[in-house]
């Protein structure tokens, strides 16, 4: 591995992807029709999941071209080198080693990172997580009045609560009906005023995730917890109004998943309930970490496990895959190609499935946080275009807000289709409406049918002269006309299992790494949230009435501040 990044534009590969880019001609309707084999020759297979790249900008020779690219910027030598624990991190100066959280139990030889037994740490934290998960789903663990926990409240934020919630979600099918699992993130207040308003103290699990103890939402919705607990469990009668009283409350109602135990510990949790992680684990790589202690309990230990096997099964494709068949690696490519050269600016992940519908905000973060970076991992500038502004909704939710610009607007917006061939819900309309949906229509069926129809129009369009054989007034031909050529990737597994959810991040965490690699930029710090969270501290002051402080804010802030502190009611 080399110590600085290959400028990817100096390499042979990028100059023949200039050369490539201007004799491109994009004909998705032309290449099908003339390449029966284009469909199969295109989709390949990870695990569970059928990706099917055949509907993207691209030919034989982009591809090749790609993967040339991919090999003259290093990425087989980068991959080795995060699965090893060499500290590809430059800026922190840390190893990456999420994958590590979803080895195999038992595999050898063990993974020795800087001198520790990373199997082992992992194993050891994991068995902790899931011998606390049993306690409390089976009423082993109980409130300081003795009823069983019934509700938990994760608080946390960023990565300690985008990945918990969006599994959360995407698996509830595996959940109980009488355990349910809330997420506190804003420091908006109202956030943990409505999801605590209708609990019963004496049934609420309190979960505080922070690594260091530390982040100003995460504690200071923790404080606000804490002083709602005793509260609602003094104005219950159970509890006394003492110190000692409150106390035993905390500990009974509150764990961490923090390693600054001194922290925890001054707080009033039992350091003993304290779930760690370790400083190679980014946030937003963090949920297959003890950070899904709360999954962990909703789901059982045994459903936690299935969900990072799914995790392991696509690190072993990415790791082992020649590029040429390599799913997130093809997948990364391509995002290089339409960024940097068809001058892509966003990137839609479009799930036709309820239980992914927290699933585009978490890769915002992967994603958004990870590469968008305007400096490579030696500090010197970058040489292209980084990053996408990832967004998404679900289908067919989308199909009434954005499509349409997608379809027919004057940008190339890549966009990712996901789907599911058997439901969690498997629903029959007994009814039907007398036109589309035939009584006893399968739902989930007509729910496919319109993932199957968008990508369809969205490659093939429509022409003018299909458009006037449909009889239409020529006045509205124009209108009414798809261009097509719009890139599309569409992937299906059989089912939404934990299995397949692990699979699926993993795809995109090392979609993620690969544009990392080829932008030479370090894809695991995030110095860009620093600046914005320093100076709320710094403005602060302000905010609450000194005089002072506001004199020394630019002329804009000092403005809002006066605004708000004049209409503060």
């Amino acid at each position: 591995m080399t110590t600085s990044p290959v400028d990817a534009t100096t390499t042979p590969a990028w100059g023949e992807l200039l050369r490539h880019h201007q004799e491109f001609r994009g004909d998705l309707r032309g290449w099908f029709a003339a390449d029966p084999g284009r469909a199969e020759r295109f989709s390949h297979t990870t695990g569970d999941l059928l990706v099917d790249l055949s509907k993207n900008l691209a030919t034989d020779e982009t591809f090749d071209l790609l993967v040339r690219l991919a090999h003259e910027v290093d990425l087989p030598e980068r991959i080795e080198a995060m699965f090893t624990g060499e500290h590809i991190n430059v800026t922190e100066d840390r190893a990456v080693l999420h994958t590590a959280l979803r080895r195999a139990p038992g595999t050898q030889p063990s993974l020795v990172v800087d001198g520790q037994d990373v199997d082992a740490d992992v194993a050891r934290e994991l068995d902790k997580v899931g011998a606390f998960a049993e306690q409390v789903r089976s009423g082993e663990w109980s409130g300081v009045t003795g009823k069983p926990v019934r509700t938990v409240v994760n608080i946390g934020i960023g990565g300690s609560d985008l990945g918990p919630v969006m599994v959360y979600e995407a698996l509830k099918p595996y959940g109980r009906e009488d355990l349910e699992v809330r997420f506190v993130s804003n420091i908006d207040p109202t956030d943990l005023a409505q999801k605590t308003a209708d609990l019963d103290p004496e049934t609420t699990l309190f979960i505080v995730a922070s690594k260091t103890f530390g982040t100003l939402e995460t504690l200071t919705n923790a404080r606000l917890a804490r002083a709602w607990l005793w509260e609602r469990l003094h104005a219950a009668g159970a509890i006394e109004d003492d110190h000692d009283a409150k106390q035993a409350a905390v500990r009974a109602h509150f764990v961490a998943v923090s390693t600054a135990l001194d922290k925890v510990e001054a707080f009033g949790i039992d350091p003993a309930n304290a779930f760690g992680f370790w400083d190679w684990v980014g946030g937003r790589y963090s949920v297959d970490s003890a950070i899904g202690t709360s999954l962990a309990v909703a789901f059982g230990p045994e459903v936690f496990r299935e969900l990072l096997a799914g995790f392991h099964t696509v690190d072993e494709h990415f790791r082992t895959t020649p590029l040429e068949r390599n799913v997130p690696a093809l997948m990364g490519l391509l995002n290089v190609w339409y960024t940097n050269f068809l001058g892509a600016h966003t990137h839609a992940v479009l799930p036709y499935a309820q239980q992914l519908h927290r699933f585009p905000a978490y890769l915002q973060q992967l994603t958004m946080e990870s590469n968008g970076k305007s400096v490579r991992w030696d500090g010197s500038p970058v040489t292209t275009q980084t990053g996408e502004v990832f967004w998404g909704e679900p289908g067919t939710n989308g199909q009434h807000a954005f499509y349409q610009l997608i379809h027919q607007g004057t940008r190339t917006v890549p966009a990712d289709f996901i789907a599911f061939a058997t439901p969690a819900y498997p629903l029959v309309d007994a009814v039907g409406d007398g036109k589309a949906v035939a009584p006893g229509a399968d739902v989930h069926e007509l729910f496919l049918a319109n993932f199957f129809a968008q990508t369809k129009a969205l490659a093939f369009g429509k022409t003018a002269d299909e458009v006037r054989a449909e009889g239409t007034a020529e006045e509205l031909v124009s209108a009414r006309t798809f261009s097509g050529n719009r890139p599309t990737t569409s992937i299906m597994a059989p089912a939404l299992t934990p299995s397949v959810l692990g699979q699926l991040v993993a795809l995109y965490e090392h979609i993620t790494f690969v544009q990392g690699v080829v932008w030479g930029i370090d894809s695991f710090d995030q110095w860009g949230v620093e600046l914005g969270k320093k100076l709320a501290l710094e403005v602060a002051p302000a905010v609450s009435g000194d005089d002072a402080a506001l004199a020394e804010q630019d002329s804009s802030t000092r403005r809002l501040v006066e605004f708000y502190r004049t209409h503060r009611a």
